[in-house]
């Protein structure tokens, strides 16, 4: 059976290309499929235990057959290319989006608005301009665009339904970002504040935690893929 197997962030670097169309015997659990790469490229074996595999668009455990046509990502730690931009997921008046131009939170939080909000919270994650005292340049951000995007819509659904608020929008950039730049936006309409503001919390944790989205950090003397790690209910390869 035939099978699509994709690398993201510093995993691509490591085997040195982003997607491979396999063949594997009938029977094959994906962690066998993870295996033979890791015989092939050594340092996946040392990243292991915090690799994550998804069957599908869809968090998987190692146990879980493979069935021909199947796509298969392996995923470094989230730190936390379709032509159409923004991608984007509207659902019962909240909106989650990819976009590789600048977040307009003004027109978001306009599309978010029903005229029954005491409150409009607004989370934006910037760029700084160092890491540890080591001056940042500028970031690429780049993530599993379907799944991540899909994720984004259910944790934001989950957050709607766990708070007293109106309306939730998470919307994150890709591609190369400058200092003081917004990198993630996280709003939330309620008819009062508190709500409002724990929701918009847990928004950004959560997508930090369990999103598939990586960075690239570039310095004046190198570049490095920041490392961060996954949610302790996300199952790992090894």
């Amino acid at each position: 059976m035939r099978a699509r197997v994709l690398f993201f962030g510093m995993l691509k670097d490591i085997v040195g290309k982003s997607v491979e169309d396999a063949e594997f015997p009938q029977g094959t659990d994906l962690q066998s499929v993870f295996e033979l790469y890791r015989g092939r490229y050594p340092r996946l074996g040392e990243l292991a235990r915090s690799i994550v595999i998804a069957r599908n668009q869809e968090f998987a455990d190692r146990t879980t057959l493979l069935a021909d046509g199947d796509e298969v990502a392996f995923l470094p730690p989230v730190s936390g290319g379709r032509n159409t931009d923004p991608l984007e997921i509207v659902d019962a008046g909240h909106y989650f989006a990819l976009t590789r131009h600048a977040i307009d939170t003004r027109a978001v939080i306009a599309r978010l608005m029903t005229g029954a909000e005491g409150a409009v919270v607004t989370f934006e994650g910037t760029v700084r301009n160092n890491t540890k005292g080591r001056p940042t340049l500028c970031l690429d951000y780049e993530c599993y665009e379907s799944m991540a995007l899909k994720m984004m819509a259910q944790i934001g659904r989950e957050i709607a339904a766990s708070y007293e608020v109106g309306r939730v929008a998470l919307v994150h950039r890709l591609g190369r970002m400058l200092v003081g730049e917004t990198s993630v936006a996280v709003i939330v309409t309620a008819p009062h504040r508190r709500p409002a503001f724990e929701a918009s919390l847990e928004g950004i944790n959560r997508l930090k935690k369990v999103v598939p989205i990586w960075k690239k950090e570039y310095f004046v003397d190198g570049e490095v893929w920041v490392e961060g790690e996954w949610d302790e209910n996300v199952p790992v390869a090894g």
